[in-house]
């Protein structure tokens, strides 16, 4: 399965370390980064591969926004299909 983390906030140091070694913990592969800075707030979108992730998307979803949280910017991980669907026209 295939899920989309997207992250907004204001830039700081450190915030794609951060979120690629979160995900390489849970065993998440990273597919696909866009990530772009705009008068000084970050802004990503990451496509990442589920399907050897050793904790299920619930935990993973929670996992990330939580450190979040901790450093300071939103961070949204859902299924690549309810993503779609959300922002479908």
């Amino acid at each position: 399965m295939q899920v989309v983390l997207t992250i907004v906030g204001k830039d700081k140091v450190g915030i794609t370390a951060k979120v690629a070694n979160a995900l390489a913990d849970m065993n998440i592969n990273i597919i696909n980064i866009n990530q772009n800075i705009m008068q000084g707030f970050f802004n990503m979108v990451l496509i990442a591969d589920m399907e050897g992730a050793s904790v299920p998307l619930v935990e993973a979803r929670d996992r990330m926004a939580a450190l979040g949280r901790e450093i300071g910017v939103e961070i949204r991980l859902q299924s690549e299909e309810i993503f779609t669907a959300m922002h479908r026209i």
